[in-house]
């Protein structure tokens, strides 16, 4: 027990500390408190980034992880031996395939469906809307290698708009194969493993169709994704997304570019492609 000497102030005992001293304290605390309440946490931020399952589209990523350049030029001996066309998803609702035509666009690919769990709600009207005015067209799947194998997904694919007829209106389907929207770019799958998969697909579209698939992709992904993988290029036609003056580098075992997606913001509908080639040999392309 302390001894209380005599001239000696006495030490207050700290239940005697005025309680005003603990405000402040208090009202740091709150202030604190409410602004974690009021701020989401990176990972919640995160989170809310991520779209909705069954909203990606062909191109999703393209100008995010490579970037935008200028439009490729417009001459009239590039258009000579260029087919212009455009891709479509859900995104552009009914669209004005008249419009497009008139423009001087000649064929279109269509999302018909994404995994093997979405629809393309407004497919009818984009895939018998460009038929109608005289356009060749195809539809596209794009792929999610997280959630199925490749074949339920390419079986789905056929089943809802993915199939083929040699009818010279209709291209062969494409795999658009690129940047996860939803997670991590590869999807958590090896090198090998992507590669596996992608042959999954294309050989069950092979087998229900008749025909190779297109394969849509970005050489920047793909070099990521796939290790840069040469054995696709015999038999599938390549579709290349880059968005500037030249496709650029093509991934391994391409010598050429079949299609190429250049832009995400063209006339009308926004992503415009040329076929590499005048319109009979796309007619060719069409009938297998």
């Amino acid at each position: 027990m302390p001894v209380h000497r005599p001239g000696s102030p006495a030490r207050p005992s700290r239940s005697r500390l005025p309680r005003r001293s603990r405000r402040p304290a208090l009202a740091v605390l709150l202030t604190v408190l409410s602004l974690l309440l009021a701020f989401p946490t990176t990972a919640q931020a995160a989170e809310d980034d991520i779209p909705p399952r069954g909203s990606a589209y062909m191109g999703m990523g393209v100008a995010e992880h490579d970037g935008e350049g200028p439009l490729p030029p417009d001459s009239p001996s590039i258009a000579a031996v260029q087919t212009e066309g455009v891709d479509v998803s859900s995104h552009q609702g009914n669209v004005n395939w008249s419009a497009l035509w008139t423009s001087g666009v000649r064929w279109a690919y269509v999302k018909a469906t994404e995994g093997t769990y979405y629809k393309n709600t407004y497919f009818t009207q984009q895939y018998n809307g460009s038929y109608n005015v005289g356009m060749i067209r195809g539809s596209y799947h794009f792929a999610t290698p997280d959630t199925t194998s490749g074949a339920a997904q390419a079986d789905y694919f056929v089943n809802n708009g993915g199939g083929w007829s040699r009818d010279g209106k209709t291209l062969p389907g494409a795999l658009d194969i690129e940047w996860n929207p939803y997670g991590g770019q590869c999807y958590g799958k090896s090198q090998a493993g992507m590669v596996s998969w992608i042959w999954d697909f294309v050989n069950r579209y092979k087998y229900r169709t008749g025909r190779y698939p297109v394969i849509y992709t970005a050489t920047s992904w793909w070099k990521t994704c796939t290790g840069n993988y040469g054995g696709f290029a015999t038999n599938h036609p390549l579709w290349i997304a880059r968005y500037n003056t030249t496709p650029g580098e093509l991934p391994a075992g391409w010598g050429y570019y079949t299609m190429w997606q250049y832009t995400s913001s063209g006339p009308i509908v926004g992503d415009h492609n040329k076929f590499n080639g005048a319109y009979d040999r796309l007619q060719a392309l069409a009938n297998g």
